[in-house]
């Protein structure tokens, strides 16, 4: 399968709603050509270095064009991809293009791993106080995993694990780590705001 690349910074989950401001030529010409062929392209995770793997997306609309060309669209993540030829810039275009190799991944999760990730999710949400309400029967392991403190190298990793059941217990060690970390930083913070105060203590009775 060959797919016209964009490389960028961050990893794209499948199912994940991305928008983007389009200003490069190179990659005017590439949502243009997207867009005119109906084609999906591939959104590569770009470390320090190309790290060989990324995500195709699917144009979902172009929300704003502007009058020097540049463009706010709406994308969809959709399957993760290993790359397995980059040729930068593909034959007659400014933009790279390569063939890839999408990655295999099962589905299946025990009851009981959902379960214990959606308990833990749900602490990792309440500390960061991000108010939000979902059906646990919808999350996967990729519906809030930009919003639980993990790396892009993290984040990198966990879509190249090929199932959901082992993505599933990468969470559920992570935030396993990081929810005390969070819980002790909270009553910090709530210690430095009784400082300076009057506070009213019970004598001790020895």
């Amino acid at each position: 399968m060959i797919l016209p690349f964009f490389p960028l910074k961050l990893v794209v989950f499948p199912g994940e709603e991305l928008n983007l401001h389009i200003f490069e030529p190179r990659y005017k010409e590439l949502i243009k050509d997207v867009e005119v062929g109906g084609l999906t392209f591939g959104i590569c995770t770009y470390t320090d270095q190309l790290t060989g793997y990324g995500t195709e997306v699917m144009l979902g609309d172009i929300h704003t064009r502007y009058d020097d060309g540049r463009m706010d669209i709406r994308t969809t993540g959709r399957r993760v991809f290993k790359i397995t030829t980059f040729d930068n810039p593909a034959a007659g275009k400014e933009y790279a293009a390569g063939t890839i190799e999408l990655l295999e991944d099962d589905p299946v999760v025990p009851d009981y791993a959902h379960h214990e990730y959606v308990f833990y999710l749900r602490e990792m949400l309440h500390l960061l106080q991000y108010d939000v309400s979902f059906d646990p029967a919808e999350v996967d392991s990729f519906s809030f995993s930009h919003k639980i403190g993990l790396k892009l190298e993290e984040e990198l990793e966990l879509i190249k694990i090929p199932s959901e059941a082992a993505r599933t217990e990468f969470l559920i060690k992570h935030l396993k780590r990081i929810i005390p970390a969070l819980q002790a930083a909270e009553e910090a913070k709530e210690k430095i705001k009784q400082n300076g105060h009057f506070k009213h203590l019970d004598p001790l009775d020895f």
